[in-house]
């Protein structure tokens, strides 16, 4: 991996309030922070990630503080880290390369490719097992049925464009570009789009899903689509009411209280 976490420490976030009362208190956050670090290399970049997303960079090897976007959410921790990074790769994002158990947040994400074999005014329906291995069919977890390829969009495929007009010779004026899609998964190894669905926060567990689709006349698969079991486990709810008790200095040891 081109980025470097050894050799940073201290990193520290904080919240920037957008105004503030009478009494002195924040009335409100603004879904920012300023995150500040201590660092050993002074001839490189240094990158954020929020939740292991790409959320910015520095612009200079001496800066030491950046204001980044993170979620305001209630129930799960925000993970913030610094990378250093050569400033040829000051733009790239390097998400793809951390490991899934960083990004735990008690969602599960969903995603496969938008083929030319699937109906074209078809939709799609997501269920769950809810941790006991019979997913339910009865209840689906979307509020409405979702639509496979949105309205006005066309369908590549031959007949569908100008055969030998379009990319490579192919009837492929629908197809999404390489590099922005699922290169090999269209027709004739196009780039193919891909539909992507998030469930709400799980508990702790193992899950399956369903997935169902249907054409335009209803018919519906005698078989359907289900994942390999699924195993979740929430990120660590955020800090509250904690107090300093005590601090080591000279063996580095910190006690906390809930306050």
């Amino acid at each position: 991996m081109a980025v470097i976490s050894e050799g940073i420490s201290r990193v520290k976030a904080f919240a920037l309030p957008a105004g503030a009362s009478c009494d002195g208190q924040a009335n409100q956050l603004t879904g920012v922070v300023l995150v500040r670090w201590h660092s050993i290399y002074n001839d490189m970049l240094h990158q954020i990630y929020v939740n292991s997303r790409f959320a910015g960079v520095t612009v200079e090897p001496g800066q030491r503080q950046l204001i980044v976007p993170i979620p305001l959410s209630q129930k799960t921790a925000v993970r913030i880290e610094v990378f250093a990074v050569e400033p040829g790769y000051a733009d790239a994002d390097f998400s793809d390369e951390f490991s899934a158990g960083q990004t735990q947040t008690g969602r599960v994400k969903l995603e496969f490719p938008r083929t030319d074999n699937l109906p074209v005014d078809g939709t799609v329906d997501y269920y769950l097992d809810n941790g006991n291995g019979t997913v339910d069919y009865e209840n689906r977890l979307n509020r409405r049925s979702i639509n496979i390829l949105p309205a006005g969009q066309d369908k590549g495929g031959f007949g569908l464009s100008s055969f030998g007009m379009s990319d490579f010779g192919y009837d492929g004026s629908s197809a999404v570009g390489f590099g922005k899609g699922s290169f090999g998964f269209g027709w004739f190894g196009f780039d193919t789009d891909t539909l992507c669905w998030q469930s709400e926060q799980l508990e702790a567990g193992n899950y399956k899903f369903g997935i169902k689709i249907t054409d335009n006349s209803g018919n519906e698969p005698q078989e359907m689509v289900e994942t390999e079991q699924i195993t979740v486990i929430p990120s660590a709810r955020p800090a509250e009411r904690l107090k300093i008790e005590s601090f080591d200095k000279q063996n580095g040891k910190l006690i906390l209280k809930v306050g």
